[in-house]
């Protein structure tokens, strides 16, 4: 990075990349001009800290590219709408192979073809510890955002995308242990289905979130947002045989990765009783009015409180 320099690294990754339609003018000048159809702009942003959110001995600088495109693309997504563009910002150390940024860049861009949008611009600068910034953008097309002050008593809670496999790979990779490809490639480069966010919104979901630190701590954020209670059917969630295996000889109950595991960026929603939710979408449990007991759990799992972590505190 010391060699090629501020401006060598970007007209080399940045400049020259292909843009989409939604970029009206990319990297280049002081700042990028995307543009907003709905006239309302979504915007997102992500911190990813070496060490904190991924680690270079576990994950390739393309893999770490692909999961921050990833976890911002996905809280577009949460909030009924469609990504547009993604700006980035990476501070490095002067030492940090250049093809490092390049395989970076590379997994950033791969990640965000799949939903037709590119980095429209972003920023560098020299740091001890590599930190990636990204701000995603996103339009509604027209609806009104999906948030998490929606969910009404008697909603249905849905869930879509995978649970517990990002867990379960952070488990194995901890532990260096053994186990199912799926488990540490879901951890590296999780697979959010982006397309149901505006589905969602379309079908009358009346609240939504990216479930990236945990099942239990995201519908929590609804709950308290909403002002209900929440309460979850164990019985709803199917846990893959190869999840259960890892887990039987590690000792752990599964059911831990999948409520509260985080980082597979699944979509939840609360969804109208009388609405059917959409294909892929699978009912979990049901959205209650707040109890009496303000010391009572929001969330519950068949009726009583999930005994162990909630789910990711980045300040715990």
């Amino acid at each position: 990075m010391r060699d090629v320099g501020e401006f060598g690294l970007i007209d080399r990754v940045a400049r020259h990349s292909a843009q989409s339609p939604t970029v009206l003018l990319g990297p280049g000048d002081d700042a990028a001009v995307i543009a907003a159809p709905d006239g309302r702009v979504v915007a997102s942003t992500d911190l990813l800290l070496e060490g904190r959110h991924f680690r270079t001995d576990w994950s390739t600088a393309y893999q770490v590219g692909r999961k921050a495109a990833a976890q911002n693309l996905a809280d577009i997504a949460a909030m009924g709408a469609v990504p547009t563009a993604l700006l980035v910002g990476l501070a490095a150390p002067a030492d940090l192979p250049f093809t490092w940024a390049r395989e970076l860049a590379a997994g950033l861009a791969d990640e965000c073809a799949l939903v037709g949008v590119s980095v429209a611009g972003g920023d560098t600068t020299r740091a001890e510890t590599i930190m990636i910034a990204v701000t995603a953008l996103g339009d509604l097309r027209g609806w009104a955002p999906l948030t998490r002050s929606g969910a009404h008593p008697g909603d249905k809670v849905a869930v879509v995308g995978e649970l517990g496999w990002s867990a379960c790979g952070y488990t194995l990779l901890a532990n260096g242990s053994d186990g199912p490809e799926k488990a540490f490639s879901r951890h590296r480069m999780p697979e959010p289905p982006y397309a149901q966010g505006p589905l969602a919104a379309e079908a009358g979901a009346t609240a939504m979130i990216d479930v990236s630190d945990g099942l239990l701590a995201d519908l929590g954020h609804i709950a308290r947002e909403s002002d209900v209670g929440i309460d979850l059917e164990p019985e709803a969630f199917a846990i893959p045989d190869e999840m259960r295996a890892v887990a039987d000889r590690l000792g752990i109950d599964p059911l831990g990765w999948i409520l509260t595991g985080g980082e597979d960026h699944a979509l939840a929603a609360c969804y109208p009783a009388a609405v059917d939710v959409p294909q892929g979408w699978t009912v979990i449990g049901t959205v209650a009015k707040r109890s009496v007991d303000h010391a009572a759990p929001r969330i519950t799992v068949a009726g009583k409180a999930w005994r162990g972590s909630q789910g990711w505190d980045h300040f715990a």
